[in-house]
């Protein structure tokens, strides 16, 4: 996969205070990638400095494989949404746009109506006032500000932060069109866990500046994806019992539970196996970890137990057999 855009050991202090530190990011061609981390993590940052908005302290980023002077010539290819949309409210879209189009040099009244277009704003009056249009609409509106000059890559820091559940799938079905029709590369940012792995391909975990993490979609399918999670006296006898089963168990969480990722419909088959065995049993559950509780994992927040009764197999509740 080819990198539209790579860090190295990325570093922005602000006097005393170390706001990123040592990044090295990956953003693959085609693909949305997302960026994890609360308020105050360094997202920010990060995407003001690879958006030419900033300078590292320390460090260095290519674009599309450029760095030094030539990389200051792709940065026209970079579209950025950064906090709030630079909208002018009297203005309609197309004026907004215009006047967005005229400051790049690029031919307004052939790329304005393209524009709209690709956000779901095409049937938008232009009598109509940004300044009356829902937050969803204005965002769509910053994203098609940021879209103007047709960039390869687009930088978005919280593009659904604030929106109504309408808005937000409005944004969503946007950014996959972009990266499915058009081939454009996302960088997102969003506290909407839930909404991000909808759309991401690939994600970054950040913590106080720090990125503890990078994997595709696929890897964290593999490494947090449904499972059966054990915990019972003798863990030893119980890995050995799970192996005759063809099962592949595993010790997971310090080693007080034993996590089995094959065999998902064989709970009955494993509950029957230890008790018959003898071996005292305590909890026996499916569990199906999110991004979130991936993320929580990740930076500290680690959950052991079941969200909620659902995801706790009928087998076992409460550490006891079903009769």
């Amino acid at each position: 996969m080819a990198c539209i855009l790579e860090t190295e050991n990325l570093t922005k202090e602000y006097g005393s205070k170390t706001a990123v530190r040592d990044v090295n990011m990956h953003i693959g061609e085609g693909r949305i990638y997302g960026l994890i981390g609360r308020n105050g993590a360094g997202k920010t940052t990060i995407m003001r400095m690879i958006s030419g908005l900033a300078t590292p302290t320390r460090g260095s980023y290519s674009l599309f494989g450029k760095t030094g002077p030539e990389k200051g010539k792709m940065l026209r290819q970079v579209g950025v949404l950064i906090e709030s949309p630079g909208i002018y409210p009297r203005l309609s879209a197309q004026d907004n746009l215009k006047i967005k189009c005229l400051a790049l040099g690029v031919d307004a009244r052939r790329e304005v109506p393209a524009l709209l277009k690709t956000v779901g704003l095409g049937d938008v009056s232009p009598k109509q006032k940004a300044g009356a249009f829902s937050l969803g609409m204005r965002q769509r509106l910053g994203i098609a500000l940021a879209l103007a000059g047709r960039p390869k890559l687009l930088v978005l820091d919280e593009p659904i932060n604030g929106l109504d559940p309408q808005g937000i799938v409005e944004v969503r079905e946007t950014l996959v069109r972009l990266r499915n029709e058009q081939g454009v590369s996302i960088m997102i940012s969003s506290h909407i866990l839930d909404e991000l792995s909808r759309v991401a391909d690939d994600y970054g975990i950040i913590n106080d500046g720090e990125l503890l993490d990078e994997f595709t979609s696929a890897e964290l399918h593999l490494r947090s994806g449904k499972s059966v999670m054990i915990r019972a006296d003798r863990p030893e006898e119980v890995l050995r019992l799970l192996e005759k089963m063809g099962l592949h168990g595993e010790a997971a969480e310090d080693r007080a539970w034993i996590r089995v990722r094959d065999g998902l419909d064989r709970t009955g088959d494993m509950t029957r196996a230890i008790v018959e065995a003898g071996i005292p049993l305590h909890e026996l559950y499916l569990r199906s970890v999110s991004l979130e509780d991936y993320y929580l994992g990740v930076t500290g927040g680690h959950q052991t137990h079941p969200a909620s009764p659902e995801d706790v197999h009928p087998d076992v509740k409460g550490g006891k057999p079903n009769a």
